[in-house]
């Protein structure tokens, strides 16, 4: 038994049987497709584990030793549906998460300095939850969660901005917030219905009459809020609404962004998946193709906010073509 199977069938908490949807997928896909996806996927990985400090955080500073940009790495790391535990990169998931651990206040559980490395670090504590042997991951996500419940309640928007204590709200960092929310929820922690329907109805009242999403409010839309938007949706299981419909309908058509590129691939590849199977195939092997020749020799991929990031956003981009983690149940 390989340490792949092994841990999925540890985890026992999927919806869907994670061997028997990549096994689906892979049958479907031309056997020098999934050849390609592994080696890009792998020269990532190693490109981060390389790259990782003693003490959990990334070489590229100052986005390699912020909380979010390590979540992601951790994230990117679990996805590839190695044993966490005993596998090839679990010393580096280990160090990862250690080191989120180190930065959360343990009074009020807040991670980091902005709520964007919450979101994601969060996020990171929910997907290693149950997977990884660590017994403090449990009450560092559930102090994690009830930060983002409680800065929701004192927001008269009740969405999210850079500090727990704002009172203005953003769809970029509602979003991260949302998400991580959804997947602790999905790790079986209590997660308020208050909360996802409050966040929702802040996304609403930032949707635009053509679909898209704006920043601050229903103007300016761009493929990556809209793909952001369509997410949250999505895993709310709202995709019967007139909202997700629309949403999906402008995403569609949207032009990509130069900028905050792996942002959008990141929230693109998970927005499409959950809305059209067929579309998401289209899109993800556009999307092979465009990282094959834009992957740098070191394995990284290069971008905004460090390499770090941006290798662990792109390698994201493409894990749901193994689909291993809970948070990418269809």
């Amino acid at each position: 038994m390989t340490v792949t199977r092994f841990w999925l069938l540890l985890l026992g908490c999927l919806a869907l049987s994670a061997p028997a949807n990549a096994q689906k997928l892979f049958e479907e896909s031309d056997d020098a497709l999934t050849k390609e996806i592994e080696r890009m996927y792998v020269r990532g990985l190693q490109f981060l584990a390389q790259g990782q400090l003693t003490s959990g955080g990334f070489k590229d500073s100052p986005y390699g030793t912020s909380p979010g940009v390590v979540g992601f790495a951790v994230i990117a790391l679990l996805a590839h549906g190695d044993d966490p535990n005993h596998g090839p990169y679990s010393g580096n998931i280990k160090r990862g998460l250690n080191f989120i651990l180190g930065k959360q206040n343990k009074t009020t559980g807040y991670i980091g300095t902005t709520m964007y490395n919450h979101g994601f670090a969060t996020l990171a504590l929910a997907e290693a939850y149950g997977a990884v042997e660590d017994d403090r991951l449990g009450p560092a996500l559930e102090k994690a969660i009830s930060l983002i419940v409680s800065s929701q309640k004192n927001n008269p928007r009740g969405g999210w901005r850079y500090s727990p204590d704002s009172t203005d709200a953003d769809t970029t960092v509602s979003g991260a917030q949302m998400v991580a929310l959804f997947a602790a929820r999905n790790a079986g922690l209590a997660v308020p219905e208050t909360a996802i329907q409050t966040g929702l109805k802040y996304f609403k009242s930032c949707q635009t009459p053509e679909g898209g999403f704006g920043y601050t409010s229903n103007r300016g839309p761009n493929a990556a809020r809209t793909a952001i938007a369509t997410l949250v949706f999505a895993l709310a299981k709202e995709k019967d609404s007139a909202t997700f419909r629309k949403a999906f309908g402008y995403l569609r058509k949207a032009p990509e962004s130069s900028s905050y590129r792996q942002y959008y691939l990141y929230y693109g590849a998970q927005a499409f998946f959950h809305a059209s199977p067929a579309e998401w195939n289209k899109w993800n092997r556009k999307n092979i193709t465009k990282l094959k020749e834009n992957q740098n020799e070191d394995g990284s991929w290069s971008g905004q906010f460090g390499t770090t990031f941006s290798t662990s956003a792109s390698l994201l981009s493409l894990a749901l073509n193994y689909r291993f983690l809970p948070i990418y149940e269809r």
